[in-house]
């Protein structure tokens, strides 16, 4: 069983995962709270499937870009873990993850997180043919403007967008932002889990002493 921890922002997720797919999931608004919290959920959510803590075979930690805060407390308990349990530890990109929830969509797909003082971490990704689901560009740190400017053609805009951003993509950009709905666009843990379990499964694995948080700087 794989135990994937999402710490990235004040949405905090949490989900089991192994070869038979999606055991748990959970979903919740942490505010900064997450040294508090999460620890607790990870025992809840354990118990609630029975699951001894030795029968962990893998840690997955989102690793940003995301708050400074919250992915540092995300990637000390899952290292903390790895170490203690003596399993493998696996880091997916924030961004890779909102966005795979959308790995069949037929338009690009721009997957966004809030990085506060009105800027915005931002990734585009696609299938490429025979390439299939990629990223296509880089990670970057934008304005709502530098944002607009991305999208080149219509392109399915998901991640923690608030309302003022929303109605600048409607207002600016609607024949090329396609917003999906709330719940659409949510980030999700067993969307990481999955990336994660997919790595696991071809022997991959993260070092333990260099994995670090993924933050982006203004250009």
């Amino acid at each position: 069983m794989l135990l994937a921890i999402d710490t990235a922002s004040r949405v905090t997720g949490l989900a089991l995962y192994d070869q038979a797919g999606l055991h748990m999931e959970q979903l919740w608004h942490s505010g900064d709270n997450h040294t508090v919290e999460l620890m607790p959920y990870i025992v809840r959510a354990c118990e609630q499937q029975d699951l001894a803590p030795s029968a962990l075979q893998a840690v997955a930690v989102s690793l940003g870009p995301g708050s400074f805060t919250g992915l540092r407390v995300g990637l000390s308990v899952a290292k903390g873990l790895a170490l203690a349990l003596g399993i493998p530890v696996l880091g997916v990109p924030t961004l890779d993850a909102t966005a795979y929830a959308h790995s069949r969509q037929v338009l690009p797909v721009c997957a966004v997180l809030p990085a506060g003082r009105g800027r915005w971490c931002a990734a585009l990704y696609q299938t490429h043919g025979t390439a299939g689901w990629q990223r296509s560009s880089e990670y970057v740190l934008v304005t709502a403007d530098e944002l607009i400017s991305l999208l080149r053609e219509p392109t399915l805009i998901c991640g923690e967008l608030d309302q003022p951003l929303v109605e600048v993509l409607h207002t600016r950009a609607a024949e090329r932002a396609v917003i999906a709905s709330p719940a659409q666009r949510m980030r999700r843990a067993g969307y990481l889990a999955e990336l994660a379990w997919q790595r696991f499964s071809a022997g991959e694995r993260d070092e333990l002493s260099s994995l670090t948080p993924l933050y982006l700087q203004h250009a």
